[in-house]
């Protein structure tokens, strides 16, 4: 009788390990910051409402913009498409929001068909193949950048990791859902990966 319990156990015990193994992974990324020069900084998108980028958002261009300022990063690629109820893409919003702060509208690119990080990615790579932009700082929360990443590498882009230090995620309350919820679209791109690219 122990038997028929021992293996559901021992798989129940490791898939356990494995999700906590990931968290700690995400959770321990989130502190890396690789800000180095670049040719630009990628924006991943968040909400914004008719034009008006949300708090999330805001603090992930805020702190492009201040790349930018500083000399890491030549351009900025702003993402994101119209979301629901919205008649102004993300991508539009933010620009005017860096628009607003003193960037040159020149030095702004803007992705607006995305509706996911992987795709605010891979538009992004093909607006830097467009404009011959070879490397980039990938911005956005913390707890995000660690599958950020591994989607920028397999969209084929040169990124460094720069996380904004403003995030609005910083209590514990708003934190776990948000790592629980990268855990997740965390470990279910990994396996999408493995069955969609098995030799990558």
């Amino acid at each position: 009788m122990k038997k028929r319990y021992t293996f559901p156990l021992i798989a129940a015990v490791l898939i356990l390990l494995y999700i906590a193994a990931n968290a700690a992974g995400i959770y321990t990324f989130s502190a890396k910051d690789q800000t180095c020069r670049v040719d630009a900084a990628i924006i991943l998108g968040a909400a914004t409402y008719n034009g008006t980028v949300s708090p999330v958002y805001r603090e992930r261009i805020n702190h492009g913009i201040a790349l930018y300022k500083e000399g890491y990063a030549g351009k900025l690629i702003v993402t994101g498409g119209v979301g629901a109820g919205n008649t102004v893409s993300d991508a539009a919003a933010a620009k005017q929001y860096a628009l607003s702060q003193g960037v040159p509208p020149a030095d702004i690119y803007t992705e607006d068909a995305s509706a996911i990080t992987q795709e605010n990615l891979v538009y992004a790579k093909n607006i830097m193949e467009a404009h011959q932009l070879h490397t980039a700082l990938i911005v956005s929360d913390p707890l995000h950048m660690k599958r950020a990443m591994l989607l920028a590498r397999d969209a084929g882009i040169t990124a460094y990791s720069s996380p904004t230090p403003t995030s609005k995620y910083t209590s514990l309350k708003t934190q776990l859902p948000f790592l629980a919820r990268e855990v997740f679209y965390y470990i279910g791109y990994k396996w999408y990966r493995i069955f969609a690219h098995p030799f990558q």
